[in-house]
């Protein structure tokens, strides 16, 4: 696509609209080239753009970061004076007619799997395109900002004024084994009485080599540094919930992701602790109306069906 060109605009002149809306995009994406790439302009042209529009406010917009920008507070003002004007004229100037662009949602895998994808049939039947990307929560932030995706089901809520972030559900952790090691074990009676120690021994199936959830749940449920190294890693839950319940070890996995499991006796409770640890996920968007409809359909409904489970 063709740059627009962008001449210089005399201090307190009237403000282009082409200059706006490539600040918001900025602003959104805390990105130069990331803004680039969503208005299908070069990354001098938008550096170009801002260094015109600052000019003509004489204020600085924005903060030159190693990576990517940071507003500045004049920023944080503008863009809250520019952002519905700016988002209302984008959808009415997209005609009727245009099909919605599909809707990029990513997340961890196995919630995808688990909680997402078998509720999208109303979606699918509305119209509504659906491009999934699994993966972990901080490169698919990133990727967030840069506009390669409209919706992030996040572990954690991101910092910054970038993004928001509403949340999507509360995930209970839970320590699991397999029949035969739960028996030798001694059961959730044994963990009850002894804590810890009673795993001593007993192999580790994790989902990476630092151990984030087993590390959490052993400082929230036992107060203890967690020592043992894993007998087993695989950076993917449901791989870590098959070797478990084939009687490699035991592990801490979400309770919804074992819920079956534990029902059908495939896997064993092993610890049940008044206060287990919870971990909120959260639905993240940049901030504004996309100019895809199609987007809070999917939001919406991510948020509805989050509710009524």
């Amino acid at each position: 696509m063709r740059d627009r060109e962008t001449n210089a605009h005399p201090v307190g002149g009237p403000l282009d609209l082409n200059l706006l809306r490539t600040f918001l995009t900025v602003y959104r994406t805390g990105s130069f080239t990331a803004a680039a790439r969503l208005l299908g302009l070069s990354q001098p042209t938008v550096t170009t753009q801002i260094r015109a529009l600052e000019r003509q406010l004489d204020r600085e917009l924005f903060e030159r970061l190693a990576r990517g920008v940071a507003p500045a507070p004049y920023a944080d003002e503008l863009a809250a004076r520019i952002v519905e004007p700016l988002d209302s004229l984008a959808s009415v100037a997209r005609p009727e007619d245009t099909p919605a662009e599909p809707v990029h949602l990513a997340g961890p895998a196995e919630f995808l799997a688990r909680s997402v994808l078998p509720g999208i049939a109303p979606l699918v039947e509305k119209g509504v395109r659906l491009r999934v990307t699994p993966g972990l929560t901080e490169p698919l932030l990133e990727d967030l900002r840069a506009g390669r995706h409209d919706l992030v089901i996040a572990t954690f809520r991101p910092r910054g004024r970038t993004l928001t972030a509403v949340p999507l559900n509360d995930e209970e952790f839970v320590l699991v084994a397999g029949p035969e090691w739960a028996e030798r074990i001694g059961g959730a009676g044994r963990l009850a009485t002894e804590g810890a120690a009673a795993l001593h021994g007993v192999p580790l199936v994790a989902y990476a080599e630092d151990l984030p959830i087993v590390r959490r749940y052993w400082r929230h449920v036992f107060g203890k540094r967690l020592v043992c190294q894993p007998a087993v890693t695989m950076p993917d839950l449901n791989a870590v919930r098959a070797a478990v319940a084939g009687g490699t070890g035991f592990s801490v996995l979400p309770r919804y992701l074992c819920a079956d499991e534990l029902a059908s006796g495939a896997l064993v409770l092993l610890h049940d602790p008044d206060d287990p640890p919870i971990n909120t996920g959260f639905l993240v968007q940049r901030p504004g109306v996309s100019g895809n409809p199609h987007v809070a359909v999917v939001r919406d409904h991510l948020l509805r069906a989050a509710r009524e489970r």
